[in-house]
């Protein structure tokens, strides 16, 4: 881990959980620590508020151009359509997919855990999504659990925006070291 962590924030073009991206990036800047927004494509990314239009966020770098090791850690943020969208980017997957190769810490909520499905990272971990998702979670070789926060090795996981402050408690904490 380097003196001043760069984390990684993957997100798609739209549909993201704006609490779910910025409740985690404020615990990753009061840290010290200095987050970094991906996508797919460079430009502005939109969030919501569960189903309303919220924010837009300038992405700091395309996930093509991106390698894990220039980053510390990953967080992967929610939202039903950010989710969807982000598991059929074969960059995105592969980018999650060297990151939970690397053991370095990856924190993921709610509907992001579909990322770590299709990168094919789940079996034989114990992990939390949002509820709807622990079929997936299943059929992909891992076991889901019904907790606010879920800590298996480098992966940290939480269900909704309800978890922030446990989900964000933890990747400072796996982060630091």
């Amino acid at each position: 881990m380097s003196d001043n962590p760069t984390i990684a924030f993957l997100v798609a073009s739209e549909g993201i959980e704006e609490a779910e991206l910025t409740g985690p990036w404020q615990a990753v800047k009061e840290a010290g620590w200095e987050p970094r927004l991906l996508a797919p494509e460079t430009g502005k990314v939109q969030a919501y508020n569960h189903l309303d239009k919220a924010d837009t966020f300038e992405v700091d770098q395309a996930v093509s151009d991106a390698q894990a090791s220039s980053y510390d850690a990953l967080v992967l943020p929610g939202g039903v359509a950010n989710g969807d969208q982000l598991r059929m980017h074969s960059d995105a997957v592969g980018f999650v997919r060297e990151f939970m190769d690397s053991g370095k810490p990856v924190a993921a909520i709610c509907h992001a855990i579909w990322s770590l499905v299709e990168a094919d990272c789940v079996k034989g971990k114990r992990l939390t999504s949002w509820p709807s998702l622990q079929t997936d979670v299943r059929n992909a070789g891992g076991e889901w659990v019904d907790e606010e926060v879920v800590v298996d090795g480098n992966l940290v996981t939480s269900r909704k925006p309800d978890d922030i402050p446990a989900f964000n408690r933890e990747l400072t904490r796996l982060v630091a070291g």
